[in-house]
């Protein structure tokens, strides 16, 4: 099953000295053969954290952006349109989603079973209950024990 990486596990695989950066290439030095997925918000939110003043060992955007893009450009990766609609009230369960920080996360689980695939993270309270059909191969936190 291919994996949707979080922002937070894209930032770990590209910065090398991120205090997760060898568990998530070890993990994925496991998971490479499923393929794994990346979309405009996980883009995004990579190349504006990596870049931003505040993030320990900035980068200019754009050399964040090629970094990133070269990681694409294995053929492994696939490139998924954020094409699930935040407001259908039939995938997403607001009631579980309870604070502004896990509407993108609950917006990426969706999208991750849209596609077929799963959502990988570092984030340990992401509720499965938040998206309609989620089940537990959708989503994965890669941990010490993963």
């Amino acid at each position: 099953m291919r994996s949707l990486f979080d922002v937070n596990v894209l930032i770990a695989l590209l910065d090398a000295g991120h205090v997760h950066h060898r568990l998530v290439t070890g993990w994925l030095d496991q998971e490479i053969l499923h393929g794994w997925a990346s979309c405009p918000l996980t883009q995004n939110g990579c190349v504006r954290i990596m870049s931003q003043p505040a993030y320990p060992g900035a980068l200019p955007a754009g050399e964040v952006a090629a970094r990133l893009a070269e990681a694409a450009a294995h053929p492994s990766h696939q490139f998924w349109p954020a094409d699930v609609n935040l407001l259908d009230a039939t995938t997403f369960q607001w009631a579980y989603i309870l604070g502004h920080r896990q509407i993108t996360d609950a917006y990426l689980l969706a999208l991750a079973i849209r596609w077929k695939g799963r959502f990988v993270t570092l984030d340990r309270r992401i509720s499965s209950q938040a998206v309609t059909g989620c089940v537990q191969k959708h989503l994965h936190c890669i941990t010490e024990r993963a």
